[in-house]
């Protein structure tokens, strides 16, 4: 089901990007329309696509989908983005990229799940220490509101809303379980304080004025949007698919709903991703409506559908309605956009603020994970790594490097355990 699954998704994927329907890649978004309207040709898009995508794929979605059982989605369509573009375009060519996407969504699930089997067979079986990694996200996800709040407002205010999310937090642990008749209600901590952040947050939002002399894309760009409404129906399928397979825990959406879920956190999950969803909102909106070209999971709120649905037919009908809504009300988002110009910057900020958390979160996570599978010496490669990697200028993403170092201490460590300089930890 798993395999049949993320094939039709991968199929799916590949024909809108080889049609120009839709692309995961947010930096590719803005490039279609170069190919679309001649002045870019397909060998040059292709490039283009390879070069910002591949790196991605081999550094950030399989590393983290290794973690868990569950697929980090960045796996599947920074892929299709690839193979889409590379197809020719004409009737062949889709037939190809069909082929080929669905091939790419089969390779994925039985090439991870190998390499877990393979690891699993190792003198050093680490995949259990590989969970670790995700350890600190579970509890510092709460905390990307403050640090977005700081991002646009100071720190004085960021502090405010850390304080207020922090006291939120206490008051569920105090509370919980609340007892009702013969029901007992547990309220997640980190979800309150999520929640309490990112109401903190979009009041100072809406606080801010109107620019007058703001220009209103949905009007200037309304061919492209009505472009966009013409594959609802394609648009649909897939967010319905998406969001079954999330409800089956196949794949997630980032790497914090990931993690959450495969701890069998759903609810969490769910907010995790929700509030993602609100913070892509502009750049989503904004890229699509300038460019006529959807993502293939749209806001990304299919994700949290899927999380708090754990019904894959349930979960498939609403994902679809939500999907289509979003393309029936692109233009007016877009407007609405535009008049809290506030809101628009928050998105911003909320994606830099969850980078930032993540870097940390994973870095700290790598090092536990790393020192679970080798003691000291854990430490010692994931802090030079990082170091070596920033001085590099970063080739690998840095979010992905405490994941990375992880995986290549348990490499290490199974090469030494076998020339006798590694003792398996008791």
């Amino acid at each position: 089901m798993k395999i049949l699954m993320i094939a039709i998704i991968g199929a799916l994927a590949a024909i809108m990007s080889n049609k120009g329907i839709a692309v995961f890649n947010d930096g590719l978004r803005p490039i279609m329309p170069e190919y679309l309207e001649g002045r870019m040709n397909r060998k040059e898009l292709a490039a283009t696509a390879f070069a910002m995508g591949f790196g991605l794929v081999i550094g950030f979605g399989i590393p983290f989908s290794l973690t868990t059982s569950i697929i980090l989605i960045h796996s599947i369509f920074l892929g299709t983005d690839i193979i889409g573009t590379f197809c020719p375009d004409n009737k062949k060519g889709t037939i190809i990229s069909i082929i080929i996407g669905a091939l790419y969504g089969v390779g994925i699930v039985t090439g991870l799940e190998g390499i877990v089997k393979a690891f699993e067979k190792l003198p050093v079986n680490f995949m259990d220490s590989l969970g670790l990694v995700g350890a600190p996200i579970v509890v510092a996800f709460a905390v990307f509101p403050a640090l977005a709040t700081a991002y646009q407002y100071g720190a004085k205010k960021g502090l405010l809303n850390l304080i207020i999310s922090l006291v939120v937090r206490q008051i569920a642990v105090a509370i919980n379980p609340i007892n009702m008749g013969s029901a007992a209600i547990n309220l997640n901590p980190e979800g309150m304080a999520l929640v309490a952040g990112m109401i903190v947050l979009m009041v100072y939002a809406t606080r801010e004025k109107v620019e007058e002399d703001t220009v209103d894309l949905s009007s200037v760009f309304g061919q492209r949007v009505e472009k966009i409404k013409e594959n609802i129906v394609i648009l649909m399928i897939m967010g319905g698919l998406v969001a079954a397979a999330t409800s089956l825990n196949y794949v997630a959406g980032d790497p914090i709903s990931l993690n959450l879920a495969g701890e069998g956190k759903y609810v969490d999950a769910g907010f995790a991703a929700l509030a993602r969803g609100i913070g892509f909102i502009p750049l989503i909106v904004s890229t699509t409506i300038a460019t006529g070209v959807y993502g293939p999971v749209g806001m990304t709120f299919i994700f949290a559908i899927g999380f708090f649905i754990k019904n894959p037919i349930i979960s498939f009908i609403v994902g679809a309605a939500v999907m289509g809504l979003e393309v029936l009300l692109l233009g007016k988002i877009g407007h609405s956009m535009d008049k809290y110009p506030g809101i628009r910057e928050a998105g911003d900020n909320i994606r830099n603020a969850m980078s930032k958390l993540l870097e940390v979160a994973l870095l700290v996570g790598g090092m536990n994970a790393a020192n679970a599978i080798a003691p000291g010496m854990g430490f010692f490669i994931v802090a030079g790594l990082y170091i070596l990697n920033e001085i590099s200028g970063k080739p690998v993403v840095s979010m992905a490097v405490g994941p990375i170092s992880a995986i290549l201490v348990g490499i290490l460590a199974n090469l030494l355990s076998l020339i006798g300089l590694f003792n398996i930890p008791a």
